[in-house]
């Protein structure tokens, strides 16, 4: 069975409060975006055996993958003992751009597992197994726009159709990457805001947003005099015609959103070294 994990974005991304168990709650709304993995799972004769290829991987055992750790944990939720399966996964999204690729994976493995060995485990049990590898991975089970709450694992759908007459562009400058735990490292939860709060910013003109603070990313606040290279590309894509630009998740990524298809294809001759995604929104 092959399938395609894919990236996402985040907008808005405010950090609440610090938890008793070293967790962060947060508040933001995620996108899924066109950003693509390959992950391939086969029958196999001997336990569970992953094979990577694609971008150059940080040194990690395998055991350590997140898609071996999703499919442990659902052995040990379920009791069930997955059959000796073969398992691919070609890596293309970037590495440390704050767009969840590791989550993904993990997410779409297990959603593979459960079809091709017939489990029969539904979106919410899969879900809760996810919530348990990582703090994004449940929201690839649903993979559609939610606003997530707590450390990311509380999702409720939400309406971003606002965003459908829009290009997108994603910039990851390919010298940049940002350790989601250093991240959290940084910055000082700020307290008082809720999905709703988030809700109602989301119903004001995107064109606003920029000049409102509407919809920020408290990341930015702590990595940018860390990254000036991740600064700059936001800089660089409000100077050429996005209408909005924030940084996804603790970084290096950073997206902006252009009315005008041409304007943002005219923005990506910009970006030398950085890995590059245009896509038009349709949610």
């Amino acid at each position: 069975m092959v399938t395609f994990p894919n990236a996402k974005i985040n907008l808005g991304l405010r950090i609440t409060s610090k938890r008793p168990d070293g967790y962060h709650n947060i508040e933001s709304i995620m996108l899924p975006i066109a950003w693509n993995d390959i992950l391939e799972i086969v029958p196999g004769r001997k336990g569970l055996q992953l094979h990577l290829s694609g971008l150059e991987l940080p040194s990690c055992p395998n055991e350590d993958n997140l898609v071996l750790k999703a499919l442990r944990r659902l052995e040990a939720e379920t009791g069930i003992v997955l059959p000796p399966s073969e398992i691919y996964l070609h890596k293309s999204i970037p590495f440390g751009a704050g767009t969840g690729g590791g989550s993904a994976d993990a997410a779409f493995a297990l959603i593979a597992a459960n079809e091709l060995y017939n489990l029969g485990i539904d979106k919410e049990n899969l879900a809760k197994i996810a919530s348990k590898v990582g703090a994004d991975c449940a929201f690839f089970i649903y993979n559609k726009p939610q606003i997530a709450s707590g450390i990311g694992d509380i999702l409720n759908d939400v309406d971003v159709s606002i965003l459908n007459s829009f290009h997108l562009l994603v910039i990851k400058p390919q010298s940049q990457s940002v350790s989601t735990k250093a991240a959290y490292a940084g910055v000082t939860p700020k307290g008082g805001i809720t999905a709703e709060t988030l809700c109602s910013e989301l119903k004001i003109p995107v064109e606003q947003w920029q000049a409102r603070g509407i919809l920020i990313n408290d990341f930015e606040e702590s990595i940018f005099p860390l990254r000036p290279e991740i600064k700059e590309v936001k800089d660089k894509l409000l100077s050429n015609g996005a209408v909005y630009a924030s940084m996804s998740g603790s970084g290096a990524s950073v997206y902006g959103l252009f009315r005008n298809e041409n304007l943002a294809s005219a923005a990506v001759d910009k970006f030398n070294n950085c890995d590059v995604l245009l896509q038009k929104i349709n949610y």
